[in-house]
């Protein structure tokens, strides 16, 4: 067994680097996973448009139906979203026994009593036309969501070879590029906190994609190969429910998986799962996902509470709680839902889902502004992202702000539109894509 994941890593290890090599360009140019290609919320080579309503710049629209709050990838001429349809199929529903100790005590949202199907749609840039439609599962889900939620919230990722969609609790889904599935990969049914609804997001990283699986069962972190599905490693973690995504990160050429979470914010050896470290500190219901630039991974919380910690990885080892690798620490102001913007060396952030944002030195902790009142903009799900200069927040109520990036607050524009966009924009070229509730918009200035 030893030899085989010997053989397996340094497998991985040849084609990580060949595939880097190969495809890196083209995954910094597009928006490949949640977070865009360096899972920090920049598009390091986008540079949309300032300025639009429903009448400017608007290249096209594209209606999708049912709900979902995952945010779109991009490769090459397509657009992939994934969505829960609601069919006209009817059930009758039996009661689900939730473990005692993790009951919500404000009880639990109802379960859907309609059939959902579970769709990713490809969909082509040049003029938002659907290229291709799979159904993913069709099926009626086992607990509610919160009542802003969806059942389609976790993002799909993309290698440019095959792209992975993911619908939590109803499953993993490999397809090739023109809708072929070639594996699928169920993991079983999550019990939410409270039936919030999931929302974590897969990473991919060479041969290897890792879900996280907090919930009020038995939780776990699990890695699987890409080509086929097949568990690598799987440990199990002491936490309820979280919704943030895993995030990846590199420490002297070895890459590991840093996790945030309510009890503990841990850290895995990508190739063998084992605990390289954790740190406490965080807020309940951990949802922000934490970024990373210098050799620094920033993670934040905002529920019942305020956290926000830098944490140098040359210096993590064991449990650094209160250690000197926690280097600066912010307890105000930090986001519930919204993940962290880090451009450059500037740490955006909103307060809880307030239209209210501070920019930080990341390096040093000082404040450059804030918190720093948005007019305009309000109740606020998706994450800040950022191209060309500019920072870019969409709220519930259609609003999109263009804010200077920078050190000094400035806005340059409000944009209006149509819709409500819980889903958090992606960016290429000098296309911004926004997922509203009732279509997907692409931005752009021709």
């Amino acid at each position: 067994m030893k030899r085989t994941l010997t053989i397996f890593i340094c497998f991985c290890a040849i084609s990580t680097f060949l595939w880097g090599m190969s495809s890196r360009a083209d995954f910094e140019r597009y928006w490949p996973q949640w977070r865009g290609p360096q899972a920090s919320g920049v598009a390091p080579h986008g540079d949309p448009p300032i300025e639009w309503n429903e009448n400017k710049n608007v290249r096209w629209k594209t209606e999708i139906p049912g709900q979902g709050h995952a945010t779109p990838i991009v490769w090459g001429d397509t657009v992939f979203v994934t969505s829960a349809i609601k069919t006209d199929k009817q059930v009758e529903l039996e009661p689900i026994e939730v473990p005692q100790r993790r009951r919500g005590r404000r009880g639990r949202s109802a379960a859907p009593s309609s059939t959902y199907k579970f769709v990713i749609f490809a969909i082509n840039r040049s003029d938002g036309s659907v290229h291709w439609q799979q159904t993913a599962r069709e099926e009626v889900p086992h607990e509610g969501t919160h009542q802003t939620g969806s059942w389609a919230a976790n993002s799909p990722v993309t290698d440019g070879e095959h792209v992975y969609a993911y619908f939590g609790s109803r499953g993993l889904y490999c397809y090739d590029m023109q809708g072929n599935l070639q594996w699928e990969r169920d993991l079983g049914d999550m019990i939410i906190k409270r039936s919030f609804g999931e929302g974590s997001s897969p990473v991919l990283y060479g041969d290897v994609i890792v879900l996280n699986w907090d919930h009020e069962g038995d939780s776990f972190i699990i890695a699987l190969d890409k080509r086929t599905g097949e568990e690598l490693w799987k440990v199990a973690r002491d936490e309820s429910t979280s919704w943030s995504t895993p995030l990846v990160v590199e420490d002297n050429g070895t890459p590991q998986v840093v996790v945030n979470a309510t009890y503990r914010t841990r850290s895995y050896d990508l190739a063998t799962g084992k605990t390289l470290w954790e740190c406490g500190g965080m807020t309940a219901n951990a949802i922000p996902s934490p970024v990373t630039a210098n050799g620094i991974v920033y993670v934040t919380s905002g529920f019942r509470g305020n956290a926000l910690q830098a944490i140098r990885l040359a210096d993590t080892t064991g449990d650094i709680t209160g250690a000197t690798a926690v280097i600066w620490e912010y307890d105000r102001d930090t986001p519930y839902v919204p993940s962290p913007l880090l451009y450059g060396d500037i740490l955006y952030f909103l307060k809880h889902n307030r239209g209210i944002l501070s920019a930080f030195n990341a390096s040093t902790g000082e404040a450059y502004y804030g918190p720093e009142r948005l007019e305009g903009i309000s109740d606020v799900y998706a994450s800040p992202v950022g191209a060309g200069g500019r920072i870019y927040i969409a709220d519930r109520d259609g609003v999109t702000l263009v804010i200077k990036h920078g050190s000094t607050f400035e806005v340059l524009a409000e944009n209006v539109l149509n819709d409500g966009f819980n889903a958090s924009p992606a960016i290429v070229d000098r296309e911004i894509y926004l997922r509203g509730s009732k279509s997907l918009y692409c931005i752009a200035s021709d």
